[in-house]
């Protein structure tokens, strides 16, 4: 029986797989969107809304937990100044999961894990102008 059981192992010994979900966790409050595998992710989210909800209350106690997590200040930074205050209404559910396909290398399910708010905004393309170039008579 499995009571208690919970999380994925992600085939790392436990000082790995922390260390992991903190440099993912980091990375994604710097760059707001990642790449990464769907196990990953599902991980990394309960910590990413926990830091959020934690920075909502923006006291030099919860920036001194949040410190002790991440392992950038700039990070924090962002964490505490641009990304709480977008949240600060909403009760929770600040991140999103994706699934964008399989890697081909090793056939691994990806995600991107990615905050609300901050959807992918296509580029978009350049017309090229037929009226430029040599004109022919």
């Amino acid at each position: 029986m499995r009571h208690l059981v919970k999380g994925r192992k992600l085939g790392r010994t436990t000082a790995h797989r922390k260390a992991l979900l903190r440099n993912l966790v980091t990375s994604f409050f710097e760059k707001e969107r990642i790449q990464t595998t769907l196990a990953k992710a599902k991980e990394a989210r309960p910590f990413a809304e926990k830091m959020i909800t934690l920075a909502k209350k923006n006291t030099l106690p919860t920036r001194r937990r949040a410190l002790a997590f991440l392992t950038k200040e700039s990070a924090v930074t962002r964490l505490f100044n641009d990304i709480a205050p977008r949240f600060s209404e909403r009760p929770g559910g600040y991140t999103r999961i994706v699934k964008t396909g399989i890697r081909l290398g090793d056939g691994s399910q990806m995600a991107l894990l990615e905050l609300i708010g901050s959807e992918y905004k296509k580029k978009e393309k350049k017309k090229k102008d037929k009226d430029k170039g040599p004109k022919k008579a």
